[in-house]
């Protein structure tokens, strides 16, 4: 089960502003119910501040109101879907090996695409546009050791991403 974002803080704020249980409080925040009723009695964590999960979105008022009416219900972690996509999607992790081959498939991009706009290749290989700029106009620090190659052999992008922004490149054409 996912916990919420600084659970401590997420119980206090419950036990401040919410008619739960210990035991759905506990079961949330991933603690055991002797320390939710120890917060409640300000033996424990008198210190920290409530934490809202609403305005955090990590619950909804009617999951709460939900669990309020029933005892025996458990609360649910709120999950926004707009987000839960692009977490899926990921962020792509590059390494530092690949990192210094960006300035190489940049080169080859503008060689083999040279009306490739810079925000187009900023998105597909995750760089900066005075980088881009510098090996364009061949002021680039290590410009004599660039060699142009093919991103996608690189591994800075797929083939597909490669395909989709050479085809957004012909249809700004028509």
């Amino acid at each position: 089960m996912t916990l919420p974002l600084m659970p401590k803080a997420t119980a206090v704020w419950l036990l401040d502003n919410t008619t739960l249980t210990f035991q759905q409080i506990a079961d949330f925040c991933g603690m055991h119910t002797l320390e939710i009723q120890a917060i409640a009695d300000g033996d424990v964590a008198s210190h920290i501040m409530g934490f809202d999960p609403i305005v955090n979105e990590q619950l909804t008022r009617e999951e709460i109101k939900r669990c309020e009416a029933d005892p025996e219900a458990r609360l649910e972690l709120y999950t926004n879907p707009e987000v839960e996509k692009l977490l899926n999607k990921g962020k792509r992790y590059v390494s530092q090996a690949k990192r210094n081959d960006r300035p190489a498939a940049i080169a080859w991009i503008v060689k083999h695409h040279p009306e490739m706009r810079d925000s187009q290749i900023v998105k597909l290989l995750r760089t900066t546009k005075p980088t881009i700029l510098a090996i364009r106009e061949r002021t680039h620090k290590n410009i004599h050791n660039i060699v142009p190659r093919n991103p996608v052999t690189l591994g800075l992008c797929s083939e597909s991403d490669l395909n989709a922004a050479v085809q957004a490149i012909n249809s700004y054409k028509s």
